[in-house]
Protein backbone atom coordinates (compact mmCIF):
# COMPACT_ATOMS: atom_id res chain seq x y z
CA UNK A 1 0.00 0.00 0.00
CA UNK A 2 1.30 2.92 -1.05
CA UNK A 3 1.04 6.18 1.47
CA UNK A 4 1.44 9.87 -0.16
CA UNK A 5 1.51 13.31 1.82
CA UNK A 6 2.33 16.77 1.44
CA UNK A 7 4.93 18.85 3.84
CA UNK A 8 2.72 21.63 5.51
CA UNK A 9 4.04 25.00 5.35
CA UNK A 10 4.39 25.56 9.12
CA UNK A 11 6.90 21.78 8.87
CA UNK A 12 10.53 23.17 9.59
CA UNK A 13 13.31 21.48 7.65
CA UNK A 14 14.87 18.29 9.09
CA UNK A 15 16.39 14.96 7.93
CA UNK A 16 13.93 12.67 5.78
CA UNK A 17 14.34 9.77 8.10
CA UNK A 18 13.69 12.37 11.13
CA UNK A 19 10.19 13.68 9.68
CA UNK A 20 8.87 9.74 9.13
CA UNK A 21 9.78 8.15 12.74
CA UNK A 22 7.21 11.24 13.58
CA UNK A 23 4.94 10.79 11.00
CA UNK A 24 5.54 6.47 11.21
CA UNK A 25 5.87 6.10 14.78
CA UNK A 26 4.75 2.28 14.41
CA UNK A 27 8.47 1.91 12.21
CA UNK A 28 12.06 2.51 13.83
CA UNK A 29 14.36 4.97 12.47
CA UNK A 30 16.30 2.07 11.30
CA UNK A 31 13.69 0.44 9.61
CA UNK A 32 12.74 3.42 7.55
CA UNK A 33 16.40 4.41 7.24
CA UNK A 34 16.35 0.57 5.32
CA UNK A 35 13.63 1.65 3.75
CA UNK A 36 14.45 4.60 2.22
CA UNK A 37 18.04 2.93 1.20
CA UNK A 38 15.64 0.43 -0.78
CA UNK A 39 14.31 2.96 -2.94
CA UNK A 40 11.02 2.60 -1.52
CA UNK A 41 10.68 6.07 -0.27
CA UNK A 42 10.62 9.40 -2.87
CA UNK A 43 10.76 12.67 -2.42
CA UNK A 44 9.17 14.91 -5.62
CA UNK A 45 9.14 11.18 -7.42
CA UNK A 46 12.59 10.74 -6.89
CA UNK A 47 15.21 8.14 -4.88
CA UNK A 48 16.54 10.14 -1.73
CA UNK A 49 18.70 9.75 1.29
CA UNK A 50 18.12 9.64 5.07
CA UNK A 51 20.02 12.49 5.36
CA UNK A 52 17.94 14.93 2.73
CA UNK A 53 16.31 17.91 4.19
CA UNK A 54 12.44 18.24 3.04
CA UNK A 55 11.12 21.25 3.24
CA UNK A 56 7.11 22.85 3.23
CA UNK A 57 5.64 21.43 -0.18
CA UNK A 58 7.57 18.67 -0.58
CA UNK A 59 5.99 15.62 -1.95
CA UNK A 60 6.38 12.33 -0.42
CA UNK A 61 5.87 8.87 -1.14
CA UNK A 62 6.48 5.69 0.01
CA UNK A 63 5.34 2.16 0.51
CA UNK A 64 4.13 0.70 3.38
CA UNK A 65 4.91 -2.44 5.42
CA UNK A 66 1.44 -4.26 5.79
CA UNK A 67 1.17 -6.97 8.44
CA UNK A 68 1.40 -10.34 7.17
CA UNK A 69 -1.63 -12.73 7.51
CA UNK A 70 -1.52 -15.81 9.65
CA UNK A 71 -2.97 -17.68 7.15
CA UNK A 72 -1.76 -18.33 3.11
CA UNK A 73 -5.27 -17.89 1.40
CA UNK A 74 -6.26 -20.95 3.32
CA UNK A 75 -3.35 -22.83 2.02
CA UNK A 76 -0.66 -24.64 3.71
CA UNK A 77 3.20 -24.50 2.95
CA UNK A 78 4.95 -27.31 4.10
CA UNK A 79 8.47 -26.23 6.14
CA UNK A 80 11.24 -28.79 6.43
CA UNK A 81 11.85 -28.51 10.50
CA UNK A 82 14.81 -29.16 11.68
CA UNK A 83 14.60 -28.69 15.06
CA UNK A 84 11.83 -26.55 17.52
CA UNK A 85 10.85 -25.82 20.90
CA UNK A 86 8.84 -23.26 22.62
CA UNK A 87 11.73 -20.73 22.43
CA UNK A 88 12.99 -21.16 18.36
CA UNK A 89 12.32 -23.12 15.45
CA UNK A 90 15.23 -23.95 12.92
CA UNK A 91 14.42 -25.27 9.61
CA UNK A 92 15.67 -25.75 5.56
CA UNK A 93 14.62 -22.88 3.52
CA UNK A 94 13.75 -24.36 0.21
CA UNK A 95 14.55 -22.14 -2.80
CA UNK A 96 12.45 -19.62 -4.59
CA UNK A 97 10.51 -18.37 -1.47
CA UNK A 98 10.60 -15.31 -0.53
CA UNK A 99 11.75 -14.82 3.29
CA UNK A 100 9.47 -11.70 4.66
CA UNK A 101 6.60 -9.75 3.15
CA UNK A 102 7.53 -6.56 1.31
CA UNK A 103 6.43 -4.37 -1.74
CA UNK A 104 5.63 -7.07 -4.92
CA UNK A 105 5.45 -9.93 -2.00
CA UNK A 106 2.76 -9.15 0.37
CA UNK A 107 1.74 -12.81 0.58
CA UNK A 108 3.47 -16.24 -0.03
CA UNK A 109 6.01 -15.91 2.25
CA UNK A 110 8.17 -17.84 4.70
CA UNK A 111 6.76 -15.60 7.46
CA UNK A 112 3.51 -16.54 6.14
CA UNK A 113 3.87 -19.61 6.41
CA UNK A 114 5.61 -19.83 10.36
CA UNK A 115 3.04 -17.74 11.46
CA UNK A 116 0.16 -20.16 9.86
CA UNK A 117 2.29 -23.02 11.32
CA UNK A 118 1.93 -21.72 14.80
CA UNK A 119 -1.72 -20.82 14.68
CA UNK A 120 -1.80 -24.19 13.37
CA UNK A 121 0.01 -25.85 16.31
CA UNK A 122 -2.20 -23.46 18.58
CA UNK A 123 0.83 -21.57 20.00
CA UNK A 124 0.44 -18.17 20.84
CA UNK A 125 4.45 -17.40 19.81
CA UNK A 126 4.43 -15.02 16.58
CA UNK A 127 7.48 -16.00 15.09
CA UNK A 128 10.41 -13.33 14.10
CA UNK A 129 13.67 -13.09 11.92
CA UNK A 130 17.08 -12.18 13.27
CA UNK A 131 18.77 -13.36 10.03
CA UNK A 132 17.64 -13.73 6.35
CA UNK A 133 18.32 -16.05 2.80
CA UNK A 134 18.22 -14.07 -0.17
CA UNK A 135 15.06 -15.62 -2.27
CA UNK A 136 16.71 -18.02 -4.59
CA UNK A 137 19.20 -19.60 -1.83
CA UNK A 138 18.39 -22.22 0.29
CA UNK A 139 19.61 -23.58 3.28
CA UNK A 140 19.09 -23.50 7.29
CA UNK A 141 17.65 -20.56 8.94
CA UNK A 142 16.75 -20.17 12.59
CA UNK A 143 13.87 -18.10 13.92
CA UNK A 144 12.45 -16.52 17.33
CA UNK A 145 9.46 -17.75 18.55
CA UNK A 146 9.45 -14.93 22.00
CA UNK A 147 11.07 -12.10 22.27
CA UNK A 148 13.66 -13.23 24.66
CA UNK A 149 14.34 -15.98 21.97
CA UNK A 150 14.85 -13.31 19.31
CA UNK A 151 16.97 -10.71 21.87
CA UNK A 152 19.49 -13.48 22.83
CA UNK A 153 19.90 -14.56 18.87
CA UNK A 154 20.10 -11.10 17.52
CA UNK A 155 23.17 -10.80 19.95
CA UNK A 156 24.98 -13.59 18.39
CA UNK A 157 24.19 -12.71 15.24
CA UNK A 158 25.57 -8.79 15.78
CA UNK A 159 28.33 -9.96 17.35
CA UNK A 160 29.19 -12.79 14.90
CA UNK A 161 29.61 -15.21 17.20
CA UNK A 162 27.42 -17.64 14.73
CA UNK A 163 28.82 -20.63 13.01
CA UNK A 164 27.68 -20.06 9.64
CA UNK A 165 28.98 -22.54 6.37
CA UNK A 166 27.59 -21.87 2.83
CA UNK A 167 28.47 -23.64 -0.20
CA UNK A 168 28.08 -22.10 -4.10
CA UNK A 169 28.61 -23.05 -7.61
CA UNK A 170 30.96 -20.21 -9.21
CA UNK A 171 31.79 -19.08 -12.63
CA UNK A 172 35.50 -20.30 -12.89
CA UNK A 173 38.42 -21.43 -10.59
CA UNK A 174 39.80 -19.58 -8.20
CA UNK A 175 43.70 -19.26 -8.61
CA UNK A 176 43.45 -20.10 -4.95
CA UNK A 177 42.40 -23.14 -3.03
CA UNK A 178 41.45 -21.02 -0.04
CA UNK A 179 41.48 -17.07 0.85
CA UNK A 180 39.99 -14.49 2.98
CA UNK A 181 38.36 -11.41 1.17
CA UNK A 182 38.41 -8.61 3.21
CA UNK A 183 36.04 -5.67 1.20
CA UNK A 184 33.86 -3.28 2.47
CA UNK A 185 30.93 -3.25 1.28
CA UNK A 186 27.67 -1.02 1.44
CA UNK A 187 24.78 -0.01 -1.10
CA UNK A 188 25.94 0.86 -4.45
CA UNK A 189 26.07 4.61 -5.20
CA UNK A 190 24.15 4.09 -8.87
CA UNK A 191 21.75 1.84 -7.59
CA UNK A 192 21.40 1.20 -3.48
CA UNK A 193 19.02 -2.17 -4.30
CA UNK A 194 22.36 -3.20 -5.05
CA UNK A 195 25.56 -3.73 -2.93
CA UNK A 196 29.10 -3.04 -4.30
CA UNK A 197 32.31 -1.62 -2.86
CA UNK A 198 31.20 1.50 -4.64
CA UNK A 199 29.85 3.02 -1.83
CA UNK A 200 28.85 6.12 0.57
CA UNK A 201 28.33 3.91 3.11
CA UNK A 202 31.34 1.08 3.71
CA UNK A 203 31.27 -1.58 6.32
CA UNK A 204 33.78 -4.23 6.73
CA UNK A 205 33.07 -7.46 5.66
CA UNK A 206 35.09 -10.45 5.56
CA UNK A 207 34.67 -14.02 4.02
CA UNK A 208 36.74 -16.98 3.98
CA UNK A 209 36.49 -19.58 0.96
CA UNK A 210 37.79 -22.40 0.40
CA UNK A 211 37.62 -24.45 -3.59
CA UNK A 212 35.73 -27.67 -2.70
CA UNK A 213 36.11 -29.42 -6.03
CA UNK A 214 37.02 -27.66 -9.88
CA UNK A 215 34.51 -28.36 -12.22
CA UNK A 216 37.21 -28.44 -15.25
CA UNK A 217 37.97 -24.60 -16.13
CA UNK A 218 34.24 -23.38 -16.16
CA UNK A 219 32.96 -23.82 -12.77
CA UNK A 220 33.54 -24.78 -9.03
CA UNK A 221 32.23 -25.85 -5.87
CA UNK A 222 33.68 -23.94 -2.94
CA UNK A 223 32.90 -23.45 0.44
CA UNK A 224 32.23 -20.41 2.64
CA UNK A 225 32.13 -18.64 5.67
CA UNK A 226 30.96 -15.32 6.29
CA UNK A 227 32.65 -13.81 9.34
CA UNK A 228 30.13 -10.73 8.91
CA UNK A 229 26.57 -10.84 7.52
CA UNK A 230 26.39 -7.53 5.59
CA UNK A 231 23.80 -7.85 2.40
CA UNK A 232 24.77 -9.53 -0.37
CA UNK A 233 28.27 -10.19 1.06
CA UNK A 234 29.00 -13.80 -0.45
CA UNK A 235 27.37 -12.71 -3.51
CA UNK A 236 29.13 -9.25 -3.76
CA UNK A 237 32.46 -10.46 -2.52
CA UNK A 238 32.59 -13.49 -5.33
CA UNK A 239 31.66 -11.03 -8.21
CA UNK A 240 34.66 -8.73 -6.28
CA UNK A 241 37.27 -11.72 -6.80
CA UNK A 242 36.12 -12.34 -10.57
CA UNK A 243 34.14 -15.68 -9.54
CA UNK A 244 30.22 -14.67 -9.56
CA UNK A 245 27.91 -17.39 -8.57
CA UNK A 246 26.14 -19.06 -10.74
CA UNK A 247 23.16 -18.02 -12.09
CA UNK A 248 23.51 -14.83 -10.19
CA UNK A 249 22.81 -12.73 -13.30
CA UNK A 250 22.60 -9.48 -11.05
CA UNK A 251 25.96 -9.76 -9.99
CA UNK A 252 27.46 -11.71 -12.27
CA UNK A 253 25.73 -10.75 -15.50
CA UNK A 254 24.55 -13.45 -18.78
CA UNK A 255 28.07 -15.47 -18.63
CA UNK A 256 26.58 -16.89 -15.24
CA UNK A 257 23.42 -17.56 -16.50
CA UNK A 258 24.27 -20.49 -18.70
CA UNK A 259 27.17 -22.71 -19.06
CA UNK A 260 27.79 -24.34 -22.37
CA UNK A 261 24.04 -24.39 -23.66
CA UNK A 262 22.78 -25.35 -19.94
CA UNK A 263 20.12 -22.72 -18.47
CA UNK A 264 21.07 -22.16 -14.76
CA UNK A 265 18.09 -22.54 -12.61
CA UNK A 266 19.01 -20.08 -10.06
CA UNK A 267 21.04 -18.41 -8.05
CA UNK A 268 23.75 -21.45 -6.87
CA UNK A 269 24.28 -20.75 -3.43
CA UNK A 270 22.92 -22.68 -0.39
CA UNK A 271 23.36 -21.98 3.35
CA UNK A 272 24.75 -25.81 4.35
CA UNK A 273 25.45 -25.01 8.43
CA UNK A 274 24.04 -22.96 10.92
CA UNK A 275 25.40 -22.89 14.59
CA UNK A 276 24.55 -20.87 17.00
CA UNK A 277 24.09 -20.71 21.12
CA UNK A 278 20.65 -21.61 22.17
CA UNK A 279 19.11 -18.45 23.65
CA UNK A 280 17.10 -19.71 26.64
CA UNK A 281 19.17 -23.46 27.65
CA UNK A 282 22.68 -21.92 26.41
CA UNK A 283 23.37 -25.44 24.62
CA UNK A 284 25.42 -25.39 21.50
CA UNK A 285 23.20 -26.02 18.93
CA UNK A 286 24.31 -26.90 15.12
CA UNK A 287 22.21 -27.88 11.53
CA UNK A 288 23.79 -28.99 8.89
CA UNK A 289 21.96 -29.44 5.55
CA UNK A 290 22.79 -31.27 1.94
CA UNK A 291 22.45 -28.77 -1.00
CA UNK A 292 18.87 -29.54 -2.82
CA UNK A 293 18.76 -31.36 -6.05
CA UNK A 294 18.68 -28.83 -7.98
CA UNK A 295 22.06 -27.66 -7.28
CA UNK A 296 23.64 -31.06 -7.60
CA UNK A 297 21.88 -31.51 -10.63
CA UNK A 298 23.68 -28.74 -11.56
CA UNK A 299 27.08 -29.53 -10.51
CA UNK A 300 26.48 -33.18 -11.77
CA UNK A 301 25.46 -31.74 -15.51
CA UNK A 302 28.69 -29.28 -15.38
CA UNK A 303 31.27 -32.35 -14.19
CA UNK A 304 29.85 -34.52 -16.86
CA UNK A 305 30.41 -31.52 -19.34
CA UNK A 306 33.77 -31.31 -17.92
CA UNK A 307 34.84 -34.61 -18.29
CA UNK A 308 33.58 -34.99 -22.12
CA UNK A 309 35.15 -31.70 -23.33
CA UNK A 310 36.16 -32.91 -27.05
CA UNK A 311 33.75 -35.26 -27.56
CA UNK A 312 30.22 -34.87 -28.37
CA UNK A 313 27.85 -33.04 -25.81
CA UNK A 314 27.09 -34.46 -22.90
CA UNK A 315 24.00 -32.48 -22.43
CA UNK A 316 22.20 -34.10 -24.47
CA UNK A 317 19.42 -36.81 -23.40
CA UNK A 318 21.82 -39.31 -24.07
CA UNK A 319 25.02 -38.63 -21.78
CA UNK A 320 26.28 -42.30 -22.11
CA UNK A 321 27.66 -41.55 -25.62
CA UNK A 322 30.63 -39.67 -23.62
Amino acid sequence: MQTEFVISAGEQPKRLDVFLVHREPKLSRAALQRMITAGWVRVNDQTAKSSQRIKAGDVIAFDTPQAAPLRLNGQTTRLEILFEDRACLVLNKPAGIVVHPAPGHWSNTLLNALLDHCVRLGEAATPSLVHRLDKDTSGVMVIAKTAEAHRGLAVQFECHSITRLYEALVWGVPAQEEGRIEFAIGPDRQNPKRTSMRTLKPKAAVTEYQVAEPVGAVAARILLRPHTGRTHQIRTHLQAIGHPILGDRDYGGGRVGAIDGYEIPRVMLHARTLGFTHPITDAYCEFTVAAPPDFDATYHLLHLGASCEGKASCYSESPEIC
